[in-house]
């Protein structure tokens, strides 16, 4: 395998394979967990009477909903999340955050948001800064970050792959390596390489340092994106490295499995979260599910195409439309492909992604013409250059042109969610006989509940057609609560109701 690194970068001090030496990492200044913030309401102050009333309104969904596609208890779920575009990397200095950051952070606390994941710009992939793809490129500075976020009561998660590798890494070794001699992912400036989970000595590597990863800095928790290549039946031959101890089939990634579960299980004896994500809108094939959450959409290009494939996923999945591959026809849309199925868009946030990357010098990228990332992102350059004030776009998926209202679009929609996913809500999705409706929904037309103490029924219209639905009993649209209640409701194309039962 063809070895690159740039000259400035040969004084980079490098690790020995297979074991982290003393010192190797820079000690913790100040690691601190965000703030426990307890049981909710259920747990520690409903009243007999809060318990009865809650009671009462699972009884009636019970009795009143015979059929559904699943229900689901509703518990240890966080809604409001956010990718936080922390920095550009490849970048001419490292992040260091402040004050803008300090009042973004405010804005997304304000608007409903609890968790935050940094993707891969907070590590020095390509050695920019002495440091690797497991160390920060300003550790300092990314523990202040964490410290912020926590002093909100978020949590913040940090990307850790458990499979790709850079191509070219002086640490990399070929018998690692999944993949026929060239096949490398090659955009913008990642040059990566899948490592097999089966191989005993990218375990050996990978291992101690994510766990350093999860204690050094303070973080909540780890966001995989697992950079594998499936085992079963493959043409690609196993690596020299490689020791089948699983057997591979067609419903189960065994030897990923058995890796991952590694990762989880130190994630979840820390009390943190773990967001996975394999590709497109896949889920792993996993016996047991070994995520609190997993990311879908990358490279789809028709939204629809996402909530039809994950709609009866388990729980919990995060949505993050690609619109490198596609685009929407208004801002509520990516709330009617989530909402009635307990789902609910990531956000993109944080600092402007102005699309430097694409324009370091000294790193190695392909020919413009054969990358249409490398493209978008100078694009996305000149137009930071041309629009200083914005509107701005917030990570390389996020819409550009730049759309000027997502956060306020996702703030509003999450204020009305965030009722219906309460602790201890079950949730009964795309319901089908029951006593909800004198007749039967019109084609297109989904309908599903969420009870608790209130009870709320969330209706959706994927036609494009004008959907009338008459309802058993009084609703109040959520977002007027001193509306008079009514039965009768008529859908707009391509449009959804999160409406009260009147009591």
């Amino acid at each position: 395998m063809k070895l690159f690194r740039r000259e400035f970068l040969k004084a980079a001090t490098v690790c020995t394979l297979g074991s982290i030496p003393e010192g190797a990492f820079s000690a913790p200044e100040s690691v601190g967990r965000a703030p426990d913030l307890g049981p909710g309401p259920i747990m520690k102050s409903f009243t007999a009477e809060d318990h009865r009333r809650r009671l009462q309104n699972v009884a009636a969904c019970e009795r009143g909903i015979r059929k559904c596609m699943k229900k689901h208890l509703i518990t240890g779920y966080i809604p409001g999340q956010v990718a936080y575009n922390l920095a550009e990397y490849p970048c001419r200095k490292p992040y260091n955050p402040d004050e803008y950051d300090e009042q973004e952070l405010d804005r997304l606390r304000d608007g409903g948001i609890r968790l935050i994941q940094i993707m891969e710009e907070w590590n020095d992939l390509l050695r920019l800064f002495g440091g690797d793809k497991f160390t920060a490129v300003n550790p300092s500075g990314l523990r202040r970050f964490i410290d912020m976020a926590h002093r909100r009561g978020m949590k913040v998660i940090l990307y850790a792959s458990s499979g790709f590798m850079q191509e070219g890494d002086p640490d990399l070794r070929e018998e690692w390596v999944r993949g026929f001699p060239g096949w490398v992912i090659a955009l913008g400036h990642w040059r990566l390489v899948h490592c097999s989970p089966a191989s005993a000595g990218w375990r050996a590597y990978l291992l101690p340092r994510t766990l350093r990863v999860l204690d050094d800095y303070g973080a909540d928790g780890l966001y995989n994106d697992c950079g594998y290549v499936p085992l079963y039946n493959s043409p690609i031959p196993p690596t020299k490295d490689e020791v089948p101890a699983f057997h591979e089939d067609q419903d189960h990634d065994a030897a990923l499995e058995d890796l991952v579960a590694l990762i989880h299980s130190e994630v979840k004896r820390r009390g943190g979260i773990y967001k996975i994500h394999v590709d497109g809108n896949k889920r792993p094939m996993f016996k047991a599910q070994l995520y609190d959450y997993l990311w879908v959409g990358e490279g789809v290009g028709r939204i629809d195409k996402t909530r039809e494939e994950t709609k009866d996923y388990p729980p919990y999945v995060v949505p993050c439309f690609d619109f490198n591959a596609g685009g929407i026809d208004n801002e509520d849309e990516p709330y009617l492909q989530t909402v009635p199925y307990m789902q609910f868009p990531l956000l993109m946030a944080g600092r402007p992604f102005t699309g430097e990357r694409g324009v370091i010098p000294g790193v190695r990228y392909l020919p413009e013409e054969k990358d249409p990332y490398l493209r978008r992102l100078r694009a996305m350059w000149k137009y930071y250059q041309e629009h200083p004030e914005g509107p701005f776009a917030y990570g390389s998926w996020d819409a550009f042109p730049p759309r000027p209202n997502r956060k306020e679009t996702h703030a509003r929609w999450l204020k009305q969610y965030l009722p219906l996913v309460q602790e201890g809500t079950w949730a009964y999705l795309e319901v089908g006989d029951s006593d909800l409706f004198p007749g039967i929904l019109p084609p297109d037309a989904v309908a599903s509940v969420f009870t608790n103490l209130e009870t709320y029924l969330v209706l959706a219209n994927y036609g494009t057609g004008e959907a009338a639905i008459d309802t058993a009993r009084g609703y109040v649209p959520a977002s007027e609560p001193l509306a008079r209640p009514q039965k009768k409701w008529i859908l707009k194309g391509r449009s959804f109701l999160i409406l009260r039962q009147s009591v």
